[in-house]
């Protein structure tokens, strides 16, 4: 049988006109589970429920066994052994052969926590010889089943794990409010504390999974006692959702859309309803004043949604759930994931950074990987295979590099020594007139100009996004540069290739019409048939934007090479929606803004106003 990648093609190969190996890969993996659902278990709970096609963002957390009313039902253990899926999830994954796949299952475990609230959890393990084998633990606030049981879990207990899978405080049938990021460092120290204290527990305990279930590693992680061996969080970082937050630059889609996605798990099939109900989302991204976009799209107030609307990253409100300042009293060996399109990268980035200047010596994996790209699972459980059980046993794992990018463009795995690598050095290109990008200052000049206007939004075409059936990463940038709101500047034909790794930014030379504006930078690779794929995009607003300023956008950090034959391409406008929220240009608060304001936007590039774009550059 070949594996999804090799039925559907190599993920760095795709069209934009082509479904990804990974849509794909996650098609069939939710197929399948439809497909399997009835054979799996020896008994009425399936194993696996194709609630959605990844980890990342969404399996229901209300299951046909548990409700957040009713008792749970009485532990279990038998189980019949699913070769079939087994088999199958071995292929999609790539994963090398298990130790054995008749495995024994425990539901319904009562984990008490110091408040009196009981959390349940479900144990997997080889049937003989499970006592004696590390623990993985994956707190989810997304189930106990579905993709996390399917791709992660029974992977895992198959090759040299047993395996404990929590549902977080008021997820499926876990008692309490699920109340986002809020519970995790208690509730995850009492579980730890709990684990280390059964009978069936051999004494050393690995942290892992991604999104959400990387933040409730990160939230206990600097409390954490001698028998946690190791912690592999991926695609997460330790304030995971107030990136989203920034009061210039609401993350509309992705706070919005994932509270949507929460409000919508109450029931069975979650991620199914979610995607159906698309088209009604993106209607209620429109809604004025925003604060009304919750009953629009649920028919319903949700607080998870207006908290998110009404309070900024820096409010008080948020107080307890950043916890990067812990970071660095963190010891435990920690392997982190990461995506070049995914919205936590450059939190990750910096809570790397923070475990280096401590001391520590964490590893970092970068792929070219949006959130809920199917690749992340693979690594997930790779990573916690070698560098988790390395750790568990004693030993360590093999020795690598501390730093492993994809360099898009080539398609090609780097080690590197460290992070940003110090032989890229920042090369600034200018904006000139006519369209033109150059390493040379810009002569005299008039600025350009475009119209923004809210009432007809600027695009986000690709790129870093977080939700699941939304087109994330590279694609065909041509119909969005097409559109008058959205200038470009490009280079003249690379006579050699041009390699970049690290940090970018942009300084652009701005001013509008209005006082409150936004200014949204991409870098893109203009093949030799005229074709622009974006690499990296930033997003700022700007406040006093109708006096003439140098506003500064930082972009995603990236790893690209730009082959001879093609041409660098900088977008400037002043919008991505539904990514990033509508500027209505009024000042009003976001949640109650209901005026649209068009602006007219300049962009200077002369010799007293140059504008450029950083790019961290070395020629091949």
């Amino acid at each position: 049988m070949a594996s999804a990648r090799q039925l559907f093609g190599d993920l760095d190969k795709k069209t934009a006109d082509k479904k990804t190996a990974d849509e794909m890969a996650d098609f069939f993996t939710g197929a399948t589970a439809m497909a399997l659902n009835e054979r799996l278990i020896d008994g009425p709970t399936p194993w696996i429920r194709a609630d959605s096609p990844s980890v990342c963002c969404g399996s229901s957390p209300i299951s046909p066994t548990h409700t957040a009313a009713g008792p749970a039902r009485t532990p279990r253990t038998r189980m019949k052994t699913p070769p079939l899926t087994s088999l199958l999830v071995e292929r999609i994954l790539g994963l090398p052969a298990p130790k054995t796949r008749d495995l024994l299952v425990e539901r319904d475990l009562k984990v008490p926590m110091r408040d009196g609230t009981v959390l349940l959890a479900d144990r997997l393990a080889p049937r003989t010889g499970g006592e004696g084998l590390p623990t993985a633990l994956l707190r989810s606030p997304y189930g106990r089943g579905g993709p996390i049981a399917l791709q992660l879990a029974r992977p895992l207990a198959e090759r040299g794990f047993q395996v404990l899978i929590q549902s977080t405080r008021g997820t499926s049938g876990s008692g309490g409010d699920f109340d986002p990021l809020r519970h995790e460092r208690l509730d995850g120290i009492d579980t730890v504390d709990w684990v280390c204290k059964q009978a069936w527990f051999a004494g050393s305990l690995v942290l892992c999974g991604p999104s959400y279930l990387g933040y409730t590693q990160w939230a206990m992680a600097d409390q954490l006692p001698a028998q946690v061996k190791a912690m592999i969080p991926a695609m997460t970082d330790s304030a995971l959702g107030l990136a989203f937050l920034r009061k210039d630059a609401f993350a509309l889609e992705a706070a919005f859309g994932w509270g949507v996605l929460v409000e919508a798990q109450q029931r069975r099939w979650a991620t199914a309803r979610f995607l159906l109900g698309a088209r009604r989302r993106r209607r209620a991204e429109r809604v004025l004043p925003l604060s009304d976009a919750d009953s629009a799209a649920l028919g319903h107030r949700s607080d998870i949604i207006q908290n998110f609307m009404v309070h900024d990253t820096d409010s008080p409100f948020w107080d307890g759930t950043d916890v990067s300042n812990q970071v660095p009293d963190v010891t435990v060996p920690a392997s982190l994931i990461a995506g070049w399109f995914d919205v936590f990268l450059p939190g990750q980035l910096r809570d790397y950074a923070r475990l280096q200047a401590a001391g520590r010596h964490p590893r970092l994996i970068i792929g070219p990987w949006s959130h809920n790209s199917a690749s992340i699972v693979k690594t997930v459980v790779r990573e916690t295979l070698e560098f988790g059980l390395g750790h568990a046993h004693g030993t360590g794992p093999a020795d690598r590099a501390p730093v492993r990018v994809f360099v898009m463009g080539s398609e090609q795995w780097r080690d590197l020594s460290a992070w940003p690598p110090p032989e890229y050095a920042p090369e600034r290109f200018h904006l000139h007139p006519a369209g033109r990008l150059a390493l040379a200052p810009p002569p005299t000049s008039e600025p350009d100009s475009y119209r923004y206007d809210p009432a007809d939004p600027t695009p986000a075409v690709g790129g870093v996004r977080l939700l699941p059936g939304i087109k994330a990463g590279r694609v065909d940038n041509t119909a969005l540069e097409a559109r008058p709101d959205v200038l470009t500047y490009t280079s003249d034909t690379l006579t050699e290739d041009v390699e970049m790794i690290g940090d970018v930014s942009a300084d652009i030379w701005f001013r509008s019409s209005l006082p409150h504006a936004d200014v949204f930078v991409r870098v893109c690779d203009v093949d030799a048939a005229g074709r622009s794929t974006n690499i990296c995009d930033g997003f700022i607003g700007v406040t006093h934007a109708d006096e003439l300023s140098r506003v500064t956008v930082t972009l995603s950090p990236t790893a690209y090479l730009l082959p001879s034959g093609h041409r660098i391409r900088i977008q400037v406008s002043s919008g991505a929606f539904p990514q990033y929220n509508r500027n209505p240009g009024t000042g009003e608060p976001r949640q109650t803004a209901t005026e649209l304001k068009a602006a007219n936007q300049q962009v200077f590039h002369d010799p007293d106003h140059p504008s450029t774009i950083s790019l961290p550059t070395r020629t091949r």
